[in-house]
């Protein structure tokens, strides 16, 4: 049975679309911890992130650090942290939080309630900066 994120990579479930490619994935996540709160997944269906063979995972570190710069230079931020957990979707994913003080990548923490243009607008600020 097909992921909550293979759904979304298909077009089956509609999403706030940051950077995509043949492997690789962004999208705004829907309950952000900070503004600008992007998943970065492979296209392939995996749960854990250290059973995806060594290309397909440097890819991915390679796509996130795209996503990662774009994100730095769209949203007023300090740095980008990056979190791998892997627990709520059985589909590898990496977290990219912009960040102005470690509590920010805490889990724990509300999570905002943007609005659908908020999140459209974030989406447009970053994918807009993807390789520049």
């Amino acid at each position: 049975m097909a992921t909550l994120f293979t759904k979304i990579i298909k077009g089956e479930i509609p999403s706030y679309k940051v950077a995509e490619d043949d492997n690789y994935y962004a999208f705004l996540d829907i309950n952000p911890l900070k503004k600008g709160h992007t998943l970065v997944i492979p296209k392939i269906e995996d749960d854990y992130i250290f059973n995806l063979d060594d290309k397909t995972l440097a890819g991915l570190m390679l796509f996130a650090k795209k996503v990662a710069l774009a994100q730095k230079k769209a949203i007023p931020c300090q740095r980008i942290g990056v979190a791998v957990l892997g627990m709520e979707v059985p589909h590898v994913h990496i977290h990219l939080v912009p960040l102005d003080n470690e509590k920010d990548l805490n889990f724990s923490n509300p999570k905002l309630k943007l609005s659908d243009e908020e999140m459209s607008e974030i989406a447009k600020k970053i994918s807009n900066k993807i390789g520049k």
